[in-house]
């Protein structure tokens, strides 16, 4: 009875699959991992993100009796699944944090009722005592674990309550359990199974590999300008930043929000209501780009992002590999780039100094293998699919590697040594271990282990090479897998079968040079010079409008019986010729020059650099010039407001905690930015007539308003760089603004 039962539940399946999903049939493995969870049997699902695991989970739901219980740690993700499930006219709620008491009635109440067939549930939710009593109350159908990685201490977004889950199940019922994940090594599949009790579960493994998504990698020079102008380039198009920390995620959105994109910030800091508003803003493209966290997450399913920025390094590939998968679910166009310091990999080592031992460890084992992927040569594809331990035979020829590769070389010898060196030391230690053994460096295990009695200890340090380039050689012969990761014992690594063979027969094997982003990053600064007609020059500036700007401002100067920096100097003038403004707001953003120089003297430039776009076909300002936040804008309004009330510097500093000098440096900028300051009541009280009257003279026929050249000016008549300064302040304002 009960396998007719089953059969005609499975029937049902294609018809309800195309009424309510969509679909006329299902994607690689969905068909038998939905049959093996209808036949009441534990399921292990590892799946990419796009490849459809939700479906496995929902579609049983709905033909099954009772209710399914989805475990799910992100609010994000539950909130958009219940939408989603909503619109198909599938009664689907979530319990967790952010519903009212109300709320939470409502939805015990339809469960309780029968008419409920998915409930989206935290984990610590889960855990309450009241929820539990509650849930043993309604009739259940199975248990889906939703990012079920969060169980492993080894994966990259570790839940405590994660590790509850099985107990608390047990105390529900006899429930089968479907586990889901996008992202586990071999090491976190073996602690899931282990974790859930659910060693003889089918496994359902699909390829990591998503073909349509493009890596790439560039170093965090300039990263600002770098980021406005490639979502600029994907004008109109879905897309996510995601950030270390909220600070940077509003910082971001707002930077983003200045330069015309449509963004909003999605962190755990917002309130409730504001996350789930700019995440439906951005589902319902009335935002274009979200800025979230990396350590919150997103869980949006949305098809049709076609980028993905990692602003900051994430803490390990796992976590990259998953957020990056929200990027091209639909099969199309999806572009995956991240900015890369090492100063990022510094904070979070920082942030992973309050952990216990293990955690600690754990963190940097993982943060490790984010390093080598960003810094190695290899086919970034190749790469991932290896760590999550699928082995790719060739090269992807879609990502930054294989576009534009680093040096590549042929190596026999050093292959040979490697891999002697990881079997005369049975197997037992990782790539570290065996790179300063090969090149003698100091270690107390390989002392202790005796193995600088080795034939191979400080061989390596024949071929004249580095401890980095054997542990670089050593991480790309997994990836090739002449050397594979032991599970057991995290790092240690093992002949292959592969390997074994190599040894006896060897043969020359391509390796890639490591990335060097600070000599990239010095490339790239010559080439943009280069493009920008400096003739190869270190400068980026347009030499020849340079030459026109500087002649224009000369002519100008010579008209108003003015020194010609209190037109613009030089720096300003350099600027132009790098970005090219073409309005008046795009000037306006030029550093020193601000609306008010704009207005006074910048049409003959703006008529002079205009020409000159047309006759050359130039990229303009607004391709490249970023608008900047105006960050510091309230203490700039609050010395403006002082100043016209004329307070005392003195009093104006203290008020503001600030030096004398780091106040006149913000005047400095005021008055530089075109504003118009009135000092003279405090210069009349700290300098006579006749002094102020001798550094006007000296401003008005000087070459140039430095005040190191005033100082050797007035090197005898006991002047200081104070008065100077708050003298040329006086000047440029009544002159120049």
């Amino acid at each position: 009875m009960i396998q007719q039962v089953d059969r005609a539940i499975l029937d049902t399946l294609k018809e309800r699959l195309k009424d309510i999903f969509g679909y006329s049939q299902f994607r690689g493995d969905q068909e038998v991992i939905i049959q093996n969870i209808l036949s009441r049997k534990n399921t292990f699902v590892i799946m990419p993100t796009g490849a459809g695991k939700s479906l496995c989970y929902q579609l049983p739901a709905l033909v099954t009796d009772g209710m399914a219980i989805v475990i799910s740690p992100l609010i994000a993700l539950m909130k958009n699944q219940v939408d989603q499930l909503n619109a198909f006219g599938i009664n689907a709620q979530f319990l967790n944090s952010t519903l009212t008491k109300a709320e939470i009635n409502r939805v015990k109440r339809d469960a309780l009722d029968g008419s409920l067939k998915l409930l989206y549930i935290a984990p610590e939710s889960l855990t309450k005592e009241e929820n539990l009593d509650f849930l043993q109350k309604t009739n259940l159908s199975f248990v889906a674990i939703d990012e079920a990685h969060c169980i492993s201490e080894w994966g990259h977004d570790f839940r405590p309550e994660y590790r509850r889950i099985h107990g608390i199940i047990d105390n529900i019922g006899d429930l089968p359990i479907i586990a889901l994940t996008a992202t586990a090594t071999p090491k976190v599949q073996q602690d899931i199974r282990k974790n859930l009790q659910m060693e003889e579960a089918e496994t359902y493994k699909s390829s990591f590999n998503r073909k349509n998504l493009y890596y790439e990698i560039r170093s965090k020079n300039d990263a600002k300008k770098q980021l406005i102008r490639y979502v600029r380039n994907n004008k109109g198009k879905s897309g996510i930043v995601y950030c270390l920390s909220r600070k940077t995620v509003e910082e971001i959105a707002q930077l983003l929000s200045v330069n015309d994109v449509k963004a909003l910030p999605y962190h755990a800091g917002l309130d409730s209501n504001t996350r789930m508003a700019n995440q439906d803003a951005f589902l319902n493209e009335e935002a274009d780009v979200i800025v979230a966290t990396i350590a919150f997450g997103m869980g949006i399913d949305k098809p049709d992002v076609r980028f993905v920025i990692h602003y900051d390094v994430p803490k390990s590939l796992e976590g990259y590999y998953q957020e990056t998968g929200r990027a091209g679910r639909d099969g199309l166009e999806g572009n995956c780039l991240m900015f890369y310091s090492y100063e990022d990999i510094q904070k979070l080592e920082k942030f992973n100094k309050d952990k216990s031992v293990t955690e600690r460890d754990n963190a940097r084992h993982l943060l490790g293998e984010m390093v080598a992927y960003a810094n190695l040569g290899v086919c970034r594809r190749r790469q991932l699919l290896s760590y999550f331990g699928e082995y790719m035979d060739h090269d992807c020829g879609f990502c930054d590697n294989c576009v534009k590769p680093t040096e590549r070389h042929k190596v026999q010898d050093e292959v040979v040594l490697a891999l002697r060196a990881v079997t005369l030391t049975d197997e037992r230690f990782d790539g570290e271990h065996i790179a300063d053994l090969l090149t003698a460096t100091e270690n107390q295990y390989v002392r202790s282990y005796e193995h600088d009695k080795l034939d191979v200890y400080g061989k390596g340090v024949e071929y004249n090479e580095s401890v980095d380039y054997w542990i670089s050689l050593l991480r790309q012969l997994v990836i090739f897998d002449y050397l594979e990761k032991d599970v057991e014992n995290y790092g240690v690594l093992k002949l292959s079968e592969k390997g074994s063979n190599y040894l006896k027969d060897p043969y020359p094997v391509t390796i890639h040079a490591d990335h060097n982003y600070a000599e990239e990053d010095t490339k790239t600064d010559d080439d943009e010079s280069s493009n920008n007609g400096s003739g190869g020059n270190a400068h980026a500036y347009d030499d020849a409008l340079l030459g026109l700007l500087k002649a224009l401002r000369k002519k100008v100067a010579k008209e108003k019986n003015l020194p010609p920096y209190v037109i613009f100097q030089d720096p300003s003038l350099e600027e132009m010729a790098t970005t090219y403004p073409t309005t008046q707001q795009e000037m306006a953003q030029i550093n020193g020059v601000g609306m008010g120089k704009v207005q006074k003297f910048g049409r003959q430039f703006l008529e002079t650099i205009n020409r000159y776009v047309e006759e050359n076909d130039i990229e303009t300002a607004k391709d490249v010039v970023i608008k900047s936040m105006v960050n510091k804008s309230k203490i700039k309004i609050y010395i403006i407001q002082q100043v016209d009330r004329k307070v005392d510097l003195e009093e104006i500093a203290e008020v503001k905690g600030l030096g004398m000098e780091d106040l006149i440096e913000e005047i400095e900028h005021i008055c530089y930015s075109g504003t118009k300051l009135n000092l003279d009541y405090y210069i009349n009280q700290i300098m006579d007539r006749d002094r102020q009257q001798d550094i006007y003279d000296y401003f008005m026929t000087a070459e140039t308003d430095n005040i190191a050249v005033a100082l050797e000016e007035f090197a005898q008549d006991d002047i200081t760089e104070e008065e100077l300064r708050l003298m040329r302040i006086k000047f440029l304002s009544e002159l120049a603004n």
